[in-house]
């Protein structure tokens, strides 16, 4: 979780808080949290991956992955959020997607870079957590790019 927007989870209950704030945003259309799994173990969990922060006037939301140490590199990452980007700028008719990431994720620039995300800018001391302060890189996509052909192969 070095990457997060919050310190490591310590207990169940973080875990428990999570599932609730994910099924109220649902519900509420705030939000919508997927799990990612394998083919070969579709009952493990590799790690999970967001759309957040919808506004629907504005036709835009961010967007967030994580995935466990043991599955970097295999393209979990970039396949979940394939699925992502495909649904909010197809059945949720999204014109923009924003993600924002620390500076030293470089794994996860090359995710972004990989859907055709482009760096947007560049905040400094933006986020505190845990008492370690830390920029963001911010990556923007826009659908008429995306279907223009940046979608990856």
């Amino acid at each position: 979780m070095r990457y997060w927007s919050t310190p490591p989870w310590t207990s169940l209950t973080q875990a428990h808080d999570w599932l609730e704030r994910a099924w109220q945003g649902a519900q509420t259309g705030q939000s919508y949290s997927w799990v990612i799994s394998s083919r070969e173990a579709p009952d493990t969990l590799l790690g999970t991956c967001a759309l957040f922060a919808i506004q629907p006037g504005c036709r835009r939301a961010e967007v967030g992955y994580g995935l466990a140490r043991p599955h970097w590199g295999h393209g979990y990452a970039t396949e979940a959020m394939q699925a992502v980007v495909t649904h909010a700028f197809g059945a949720m008719d999204l014109r923009r997607l924003e993600a924002d990431i620390d500076p030293d994720n470089h794994a996860s620039q090359r995710v972004l870079e990989r859907l055709g995300f482009v760096e947007e800018g560049y905040l400094r001391e933006r986020w505190e957590v845990d008492g370690i302060v830390s920029d963001s890189r911010l990556f923007g996509l826009l659908r008429r790019e995306w279907r223009a052909g940046s979608q990856p192969t």
